[in-house]
């Protein structure tokens, strides 16, 4: 696949996103497909910065060729970047690096939670020397009466050796139905998040606070929370990922140890034991509320770059 196509098909993922005002080196949505061919054929009043990308960009073959040639990258190739939107005072911010020597977004240091160590915890969980052995423990869990209601057990999925975990609430009705996590309408929209940084869910490892339903979907019991928590924490220490993206209230609040609402938890780069931690909104709050898409898209583009900054220092 060339660049103009892989840039076509980024660009119409963001649009399905919702984004269809997103910036691209300078550029919106729009502009840049409008660049590429994708968005029709360009009016007799096309700007100047149009036809200079039109041209760049089928003589290269090369997106940000034809970035360039808009004036919208420098000729060093690197990207400009539009510097970020001005926020409230708060905690002390600290630039952190990305491998391809791109300045991460600043993002305040949020909570931290325990220490660098990889065994979070003592007790029977230690005893779990696998992502199955864990997954087999939730299969024959009673310690809380939700596995007495729920159809089937939802412990988690993906890559044993993933760099991102999505940490979420518990399972829904269609979870409980395949045994699967974020397999519903919500999952389907966190594949198309993922795949918009990049990821596909083949490459992360989902899993959710709960790993029985509650009935009705309603919000977990603290009895419940802590009895599941034990098989959460394990799976973290085994997988030992370099960042986790905690979706929704639930997720944030167990892992993080507070009480504090999402919106005064997102935007920040927490610590779990070491592990870089960003929360966000749940994608089925996004089917609520189209709104929070935004900060969702902010929120997971933070999660990616601390990503790509972690798989550079190793």
């Amino acid at each position: 696949m060339d660049a103009r196509e892989q840039l076509r098909r980024y660009l119409e993922q963001r649009r399905e996103f919702g984004e269809s005002d997103l910036m691209l080196d300078g550029l919106s949505v729009d502009d840049a497909l409008r660049a590429l061919g994708a968005a029709g054929t360009a009016t007799a009043g096309a700007s100047k910065r149009d036809a200079a990308l039109g041209a760049a960009a089928s003589a290269s073959g090369e997106w940000r060729d034809a970035l360039k040639a808009a004036g919208v990258v420098p000729q060093d190739g690197s990207p400009r970047l539009d510097p970020p939107a001005a926020k409230p005072a708060g905690p002390a911010q600290k630039p952190e690096t990305a491998n391809a020597g791109r300045p991460v977004a600043l993002a305040p240091t949020g909570l931290v939670v325990g220490t660098a160590s990889h065994e979070l915890f003592a007790g029977p969980g230690t005893a779990f020397t696998s992502l199955g052995d864990v997954a087999e423990a939730v299969r024959g869990c009673t310690k809380c009466g939700l596995y007495a209601t729920a159809r089937n057990p939802v412990p988690g999925e993906g890559s044993p050796d993933a760099d991102l975990m999505c940490v979420g609430e518990a399972p829904g009705a269609t979870e409980d139905e395949t045994g699967r996590p974020f397999v519903g309408q919500a999952g389907q929209l966190l594949t198309k998040i993922l795949a918009a940084i990049d990821l596909s869910r083949e490459q992360v490892f989902i899993c959710n606070v709960l790993k029985h339903r509650p009935p009705g979907n309603r919000n977990p019991a603290p009895a419940e929370v802590a009895a599941c928590s034990p098989y959460l924490i394990r799976q973290i220490e085994l997988i030992r990922p370099k960042v986790i993206l905690a979706l929704g209230t639930f997720a944030a609040q167990t892992l993080l140890d507070t009480k504090l609402a999402i919106g005064k938890l997102r935007g920040q780069v927490h610590r779990y034991y070491g592990v870089p931690l960003i929360v966000t909104y749940h994608p089925a709050a996004l089917l609520r509320n189209p709104n929070w898409k935004r900060p969702t898209w902010e929120d997971v583009q933070l999660a990616r770059r601390i990503l790509d900054d972690a798989r550079t220092r190793g």
